[in-house]
Order: structure tokens, then C-alpha cells, then sequence
């Protein structure tokens, strides 16, 4: 049988509360039958939140048990993800990338699968990457401080890192000043390569990545290790390519 849900929202003149528009989809999404009951006016808000002793709209009944706000029933339907490991953010990062790098490619050599591909699939990870990271460098290097072997020995690093990484990305992008691109990101990668490995694999250590900034609940492992053996690889090619293959 079909369930049945009440949902109490705003749909005021000046206000359309979008809690209460996610929390009605979410019920239909979920096979409710929705009873939606909005308000059209802030004496109706205002006297419902005191009848019921409520703070906030919208507020959810489910076969006439109250619970809660969108948050609340986000967990009652299972929905609810926050505080859980992901690598979702990272994933996000590299599809994009992939993306970008294969639509330049066949935009420029009209294929797709180009050894160019390739490396402007890692440069621009590496540069979408540091964009996480510069977005608020105080909580990256706190969390960066936490396994990276030298910004523990040396703090500024941990402040460095970012800028150094969206450089090396940024110049790897467009193939050019290589001798500064490849080395720091060579540097960089192995330093970091090292860090986590010895953290994740030596130490047994269950820590959050700084790879997608200081915010996310993205598991130190395996993936964050990715983004540092993508720099070694990257500095390695622009090496050889610049002073072997020439």
C-alpha cells in the first residue's frame, strides 16, 4: 500500500522555502502519497511553530508520525549521507578532467585518443585538484599536517603545496616552462607518494584526505594516492619528453 505524508512548508510572497520544495520531491521520489499544506503567510508560520514548539519549516508527518524537518527525514528515509566516507569528490574531479582532456583533444587533433589526452588529463586534475585546496588553505594544511612527512618537519610546506600543485597543473596545460612544471611536480608527487603510503599502508592509519581540500570525507587510501603517482608520471614524461624524445 501507499504511504501517506504531511508536509507543513512555507510558500510565502517573498519566500519559497527550498527545504520545503527538496523535502515534498523527496517524499513523491519515494512513492509517498504527498498531503502538501502550505503557508501563505508569516502569522500562519509564526503560530504553527509555537502550536507545535518547532523552530523551523518545513516539518514532515509519515502515517501521522511526526519527524521532523528535511534533515530529519533524509535520515528516517536512509537518504542521508553527511559524515560518511566517500570518494565521490575526487571521482567528480577526475570525470571532469577526463572530459575537458578528450573534448581538447579531438577539438585540436580531431581524435580524442591522443597521447595528449593523456596529459592534459593529468595536468588538469592536478589543477582542479589545488582549486579544492586553495579554496580555503587554513583547513588544507591542517588536515595536510596530519600524514605528509615533510610539512610535518617543515609547516610553511603545507601552506606551499596548493599554489605549487595548481603551478605545475596549470603549466603542464598549456606545455610550457617544463623545466619548472616537471620538477615540482616530481617533487611534490614523491613527497606525497611517500607520506601516504607510509600513513595508509605502513602505519595503519585511518585519516581523511586533503587531496579535495579540508571540508570532505574523502578516506585517506588508495584513490588519494592517485593524485600524487599522477604528478610523478606527469614530471617523469615532461623530463623524458623534453630531454630524451626531442
Amino acid at each position: 500500500m501507499t504511504q501517506t505524508a504531511r508536509i507543513r512548508r512555507m510558500v510565502l510572497e517573498d519566500h519559497l522555502c527550498p527545504s520545503g520544495l527538496k523535502a515534498k520531491a523527496l517524499l513523491e521520489r519515494s512513492g509517498f502519497t504527498v498531503d502538501d499544506q502550505p503557508f501563505h503567510t508569516r502569522v500562519e508560520v509564526d503560530a504553527f511553530k509555537e502550536e507545535h514548539d518547532v523552530k523551523t519549516t518545513p516539518q514532515i508527518w509519515i502515517e501521522g508520525e511526526r519527524i521532523g524537518g528535511y534533515d530529519a527525514l533524509r535520515k528516517h528515509l536512509g537518504k542521508d549521507t553527511s559524515g560518511r566516507p566517500t570518494y565521490r569528490p575526487v571521482i567528480a574531479i577526475f570525470v571532469v578532467a577526463a572530459a575537458l582532456a578528450l573534448v581538447l583533444s579531438w577539438s585540436f587533433y580531431g581524435s580524442s585518443l591522443t597521447l595528449r589526452a593523456v596529459e592534459w588529463f593529468v595536468s588538469i586534475s592536478m589543477t582542479l585538484l589545488a582549486v579544492q585546496k586553495l579554496q580555503d588553505v587554513e583547513r588544507f594544511s591542517t588536515m595536510f599536517l596530519n600524514y605528509d612527512l615533510l610539512a610535518r618537519r617543515y609547516v610553511p610546506y603545507a601552506y606551499i603545496y596548493p599554489y605549487a600543485e595548481g603551478l605545475a597543473g596549470v603549466l603542464m596545460v598549456g606545455g610550457v616552462l617544463w623545466f619548472v612544471a616537471a620538477p615540482l611536480a616530481l617533487f611534490i608527487g614523491t613527497i606525497g607518494a611517500i607520506s601516504v603510503f607510509k600513513a595508509v599502508y605502513v602505519d595503519k592509519r585511518e585519516l581523511k584526505c586533503a587531496c579535495v581540500g579540508g571540508d570532505k570525507n574523502v578516506p585517506l587510501g588508495f584513490v588519494s594516492l592517485t593524485e600524487n603517482l599522477f604528478m610523478i608520471g606527469a614530471g617523469i614524461w615532461v623530463l623524458l619528453k623534453n630531454l630524451v624524445l626531442v
